[in-house]
Order: C-alpha cells, then sequence, then structure tokens
C-alpha cells in the first residue's frame, strides 16, 4: 500500500480532532503546514485517544468556561467583552477586548458600553484589571470606563485605575481632559462613599500620549511592549495599538479607515484586529440612515466590509478579527460575503464572549460560556477597613428624617461584633 499523503493524514488528524473538540464551534489555526513524520505521529496519537474515551471523564472543551483552565507561559488570551456597534443591545456590548498573558499581566483594550457587564464574566480579580488602553473617545469605546472605575474599587480593586490614551487636537479632545471631567462627573458617587469602603481604588492614573506619534512605545513593562500610531476616524486623535511579547504580536485597530500606518505596522500579526462595518445597504435599511449618511459614515469615517478584506490581504496576519458590526443571522452572510471578495485568510466574525487562544503552534477560537448570578471574584489583598473620619456627614434636615429602626439592627450589630471581635454601634 502507497503511503498516505501528507494531505490525507492532515485530514485525518483534523476528523479525529472534531470528534474529540468539535471543530463546528472550535477553530484552530496552525502555524505552518507539519510535516508527514509529524502529521503521521500525531493522527496516531489522537486514535489512540479516541480508544480510551472515558464514559465517566471529561473530555477535552470546546468551550472556554471562566477560571478554569490555566495559561501558559508563552500564551495569550484574548476575550471579546464588547463587539458591537454604538446603538446599546443586550447581545453585543461596544468594543472591549480583554488580553490576558501568560506572564500575569491583563490589558483592556477599550472600555465602551455595556461591556462592563462582560468584564464581570471573566471572573477575573479586579486588582489585576488596573491597565485600560483607549483608541479614542467615542462613548462606545470608553463609554463603560466610570462602571469600571467605581465598580472594580468596590469589587477589589484596591489601586488606582490606570488609564493610557492619546492626545487631541485641542487639550479638550484628549484623554486627560476626558478621564478628569469624568471624575468630576462622579463627585457626588465618590463623595457618598468616603468613609464607608476601602477608596484606595477611587483614583485614576493617566498616562496619555500624542496621538500623531508613529509606531511609538507608550508602555513597557514586564516583557511587554505596547506601541501606538494614528487611526483616521472622526476627528484627530484615534489611534491603534500593537503588544509584543515573547514573539507574538497582538493589533488592536479601534475604529478607523484603512491607512499606511496599520497597513505597515500590523503585518505578520499574530492576531489582527480591525474594524469592519455594516453594509450600506443594512445601513439604510436596519438603522434608517439616508444613502448619503450611510456611503459617509459605512465607507469614509468606518471600513467596509470590502476594505477590511482588502486590508487583511496586505498584512496577513495568522488571524484576521472584524468586529463593529452586529453580527446576525440575516445581516452577517453579506458582511462575510463583502469580506471574502477581498480575502480568502483565516478570519473571526467576532461576537461578544469570542474567546482567541493564541501562541507559536497555533490560535485556538472558541466561545465562553458564562455565568449569569456571578459575584465579584475574591480580592488578591485584605480590604482596609474605612475611615470614618472621612465621611460626610446628613444635614440636620436629612438625618432628622431617619426613621427609628435601633431594635431591628442592633441584633445585626450584635451578631457581626461577636463573630469578628468589634465594637461597632449604629448611627444616632
Amino acid at each position: 500500500m502507497k503511503k498516505l499523503s501528507t494531505f490525507v493524514i492532515a485530514g485525518l488528524v483534523m476528523l479525529c480532532l472534531g470528534y474529540l473538540a468539535g471543530l463546528s464551534r472550535v477553530t484552530v489555526t496552525p502555524r505552518a503546514e507539519a510535516s508527514p513524520a509529524v502529521a503521521a505521529a500525531t493522527a496516531s496519537t489522537v486514535l489512540a485517544m479516541a480508544d480510551r474515551i472515558s464514559p465517566v471523564k471529561p473530555r477535552a472543551r470546546d468551550f472556554y468556561a471562566p477560571n478554569s483552565e490555566p495559561l501558559g507561559r508563552s500564551e495569550m488570551r484574548l476575550i471579546a467583552c464588547g463587539t458591537g456597534m454604538p446603538t446599546a443591545r443586550p447581545k453585543q456590548a461596544a468594543s472591549c477586548w480583554l488580553l490576558e498573558l501568560g506572564n500575569g499581566d491583563k490589558f483592556l483594550f477599550d472600555v465602551g458600553t455595556g461591556s462592563a457587564e462582560r468584564i464581570a464574566a471573566t471572573q477575573i480579580p479586579y486588582n489585576y484589571l488596573d491597565k485600560v488602553f483607549l483608541s479614542h473617545l467615542h462613548t462606545d469605546h470608553f463609554g463603560d470606563l466610570a462602571s469600571v472605575f467605581v465598580g472594580g474599587a468596590l469589587a477589589g480593586r484596591q489601586k488606582p485605575l490606570r488609564v493610557w490614551g492619546p492626545s487631541g487636537a485641542t487639550p479638550e479632545w484628549g484623554t486627560e481632559y476626558a478621564v478628569d471631567h469624568l471624575r468630576k462627573m462622579l463627585s457626588w458617587d465618590l463623595a457618598g462613599r468616603k468613609g464607608l469602603t476601602d477608596d484606595r481604588g477611587y483614583h485614576f492614573e493617566v498616562n496619555e500620549f500624542d496621538y500623531r506619534g508613529v509606531n511609538v512605545i507608550v508602555y513597557q513593562d514586564n516583557g511587554v511592549t505596547i506601541r501606538s500610531w494614528p487611526a483616521i476616524h472622526a476627528l484627530d486623535g484615534a489611534v491603534s495599538f500593537s503588544l509584543e511579547w515573547k514573539g507574538l504580536k497582538f493589533v488592536f485597530g479601534g475604529d478607523t479607515y484603512p491607512n499606511k500606518w496599520y497597513m505597515e505596522y500590523a503585518k505578520d500579526a499574530d492576531l489582527a484586529i480591525h474594524e469592519c462595518f455594516v453594509t450600506v445597504p443594512q445601513m439604510i435599511d436596519k438603522f434608517q440612515f439616508t444613502p448619503q449618511s450611510a456611503l459617509a459614515v459605512g465607507t469614509q469615517i468606518h471600513t467596509a466590509p470590502e476594505a477590511f478584506g482588502k486590508v487583511m490581504s496586505l498584512i496577513k496576519p495568522r488571524m484576521a478579527v472584524a468586529y463593529h458590526f452586529f453580527n446576525d443571522y440575516d445581516t452577517v452572510s453579506e458582511i462575510e460575503k463583502g469580506i471574502r471578495s477581498t480575502y480568502d485568510g483565516p478570519l473571526s466574525l467576532a461576537t461578544d464572549y469570542m474567546v482567541w487562544n493564541i501562541t507559536k503552534d497555533a490560535v485556538r477560537t472558541r466561545m465562553m460560556v458564562i455565568d449569569e448570578d456571578v459575584w465579584p471574584p475574591p480580592a488578591t489583598e485584605k480590604p482596609q477597613p474605612p475611615d470614618t473620619s472621612r465621611r460626610i456627614p446628613y444635614s440636620k434636615m436629612i438625618a432628622g428624617g431617619r426613621y427609628d429602626m435601633s431594635d431591628i439592627i442592633q441584633p445585626i450589630y450584635d451578631a457581626v461584633n461577636e463573630q469578628y471581635g468589634l465594637d461597632e454601634k449604629q448611627e444616632e
């Protein structure tokens, strides 16, 4: 019998992997075709595993369950916490991407409207989620910054939330101005928490950089280098990012019209995200845009599917990720058709809770299974008792409206004081 060809062996391997891991929902993109010897050995191993499938022991998952899998020392995991459009809806939050590295570092790229809920679903302690990189200052890219800031501090982030973002053509269009005024907007919220909770996390650390910098380093620590270059979107001040670590390269384009900087600095990325807007006919039909507005927004301010495909065909990433469209059964086929008219490489049409595991050998694509009843994960540091001297008192008028509940509340105080060795007293 003639030896099986490489292609036949490779096909056998994929069929076996499909049997074990459910390839209808899991995509594994290898870096390069295996040699005939390696393919044959792999096929033999997979077949042997298939023979030993147990009726009582778990099999390999074809989904990602938060807080259930280790991350390799040289592995990236990307979780889509927001892939949609400015109009909020339950299925897709606005732009937000959580990148985890095997060295323990975690980075949020954008925190668009609705994304805080998705971030919570990852079950990651908030003290690890203290680094946010903003591509620009549209609300669908930073609209949940307040929720991540306040909610994260309340749930265990005992240090400032660090934000990196671009300057603007004028100071009031820059990240520092936006975050400063966001904090001012939260004046009542933050004042009302003084003296009641551990307040170490209720602070921002803003790192604004020049949006005009081309492939400049904006972050470098713990073996991680993040670079920025200009994007073309709405106004001066939008940017794209790349993150390099241990020979892997992740690129997040933010929102942008196809541009020369992305073409140059996103080349050979292991995973490259670039916006891909809904089609012009869909904007007219679904959003009730005029044809003039649909053309301007869909092809000039954003990137049309055909243009997205052209970008990816030029930079050739190991995995291209399209986002910024509503991924629906009746719309996605036209978007994919537009992409495939100009690009035939590896592709993910992003939706919320999609997960990519990235190593030098493969890019694995799955969906995350979420717990809708999730509570905040354990804090990584012991909370500090509040400084009650900082409590802002009620006015006499409001304090005078308190209804006497001392007899009902006192047993609660007694029980807690006894259990924890305290001597706390009710407010008078």
